[in-house]
């Protein structure tokens, strides 16, 4: 079966992750579109999600209307918040078919300044 060249590139990313990656942390998987921007805390051993944050969400939704960068940062924060409150603090950050660059930088290291580890 011949995969197209952004699952070619998730499937490199992720395969590399969790061959490395050590178990007792949790997977941090992303994926954003032109507009929205969404992330999960996923257990890999269990293959369940744990948490999950996206900009689609009412509470997010319903605020002023901000450009996409900031939206990044506040669901950076809301996942960081409900992650705190499960007691999850190291997590291994999956990219997926996306650059280390813009909204994915932003969303990284606005988790970093809130307690996360990766």
């Amino acid at each position: 079966m011949k995969l197209n060249t952004s699952k070619r590139k998730k499937f490199r990313v992720s395969n590399k992750l969790k061959r490395f990656a050590p178990r007792e942390r949790f997977r941090l998987s992303i994926s954003r579109t032109s507009k929205n921007i969404f992330a999960q805390i996923i257990d890999d051993s269990k293959n369940m999600t744990l948490l999950s944050a996206s900009s689609i969400e009412k509470d997010i939704k319903s605020g002023v209307k901000v450009n996409k960068t900031e939206l990044s940062k506040i669901v950076a924060e809301k996942l960081a918040k409900k992650a705190s409150e499960k007691k999850i603090k190291k997590i291994y950050f999956d990219r997926g078919i996306y650059k280390y660059h813009g909204r994915v930088k932003i969303f990284a290291e606005t988790l970093r300044k809130n307690g996360m580890e990766f």
